[in-house]
């Protein structure tokens, strides 16, 4: 299997987006909303977008693993952000000129402080040795996970350090059917990015866990495949995402086989998100994290609670428990 592309930077829509002047649906600060025109992005059309696997765009915030004090870290995604006055002056261009071109960044002086650990997302263009800000005006990158920052304490809940682990959420493989939550080695999770889901992210749309027992779990970018999906088509799209089982999902990310990654969300279609049960929230998913609670440090952790239901079946993802 090749592997897939990284999810490093902000994903272009499938069609050709046009801004409308009414509340984001998205977003509740956001004034306007982006909308999918009928037109396919010629990014996609250059990239073969026919011949691109389609996988499900999973509703979590994105993750990335790489090495971070000599050994395969967690690292949780923050963009570096213009502060209150460059971002009124950056709006203000926008505005006038209809466009971000041409405007002047001082990275130095315009933008927030990041933490001493912070790095650049790939991708990320320099001049003059300093990130230059993308198209909104933000500077993707990353920070380490540490497991005594509360700030990412339900990042640390899927890794375990000491044995090298993360809780990870997959297609199982014997039955592509069925899902199956597995401690793999971080090791082989390198360079990978990831989302992480559950409890306490974006709203839980997969229903995941509960406030009393909250679980949260990563998802390799790419892996979770759409079985027959439409042809990228607008109304075929929007069509699908409203009537088929299978489209009741937040989105599609295609993966084309040039590594351009082209993406639509409902909201580019107009469409509400969540809407009722979701497609991923109502597989069947299969605990496969082994060993015994002397293995990690703390007998509350999200491990130690998944160990004691190693070989258990769930109808729905939603259904796990740990109170038996």
């Amino acid at each position: 299997m090749r592997r897939l592309g990284s999810v490093q930077q902000k994903i272009p829509c499938v069609f050709l987006t046009d801004v409308k002047e009414e509340q984001s649906r998205k977003r509740d600060c956001q004034p306007f909303q982006v909308v999918a025109t009928e037109n396919v992005n010629p990014v996609a059309l250059d990239a073969n977008i026919d011949c691109a696997l389609a996988t499900e765009k999973l509703d979590g915030t994105c993750c990335y693993v790489t090495v971070y004090k000599g050994q395969p870290y967690l690292w949780a995604r923050l963009d570096r952000k213009p502060n209150k006055q460059a971002e009124k002056r950056f709006k203000k261009y926008q505005h006038s000129y209809k466009s971000c071109k041409g405007f002047m960044w001082n990275v130095e002086e315009d933008f927030k402080t990041v933490p001493e650990t912070w790095i650049p997302a790939h991708r990320v263009k320099h001049h003059n040795g300093q990130p230059v800000p993308d198209d909104h005006g933000h500077i993707p990158g990353w920070v380490p996970v540490e497991k005594d920052n509360k700030q990412y304490c339900w990042h640390s809940s899927v890794v375990e350090y000491d044995v090298g682990a993360a809780l990870v959420l997959r297609p199982s493989s014997d039955d592509e059917n069925r899902l199956e939550i597995a401690a793999v080695s971080l090791a082989d999770l390198q360079e990978q990015t990831l989302e992480l889901i559950g409890t306490n992210v974006n709203g839980n749309p997969y229903g995941l866990g509960s406030k009393k027992h909250p679980i949260h779990c990563l998802v390799s970018h790419g892996s979770i495949r759409i079985r027959n999906p439409p042809p990228v088509d607008f109304h075929q799209l929007c069509s699908w995402l409203q009537e088929s089982p299978e489209g009741r999902v937040e989105g599609i990310v295609w993966h084309c086989n040039d590594g351009t990654l082209v993406k639509v969300h409902r909201h580019h279609l107009g469409l509400r998100w969540p809407d009722g049960d979701t497609c991923f929230g109502t597989r069947p998913v299969v605990i496969r994290v082994d060993g015994t609670a002397d293995a990690y440090n703390n007998s509350e952790d999200l491990f130690t609670s998944f160990c004691v239901l190693n070989g258990r079946c769930f109808s729905r993802l939603q259904d796990i428990q740990f109170e038996l």
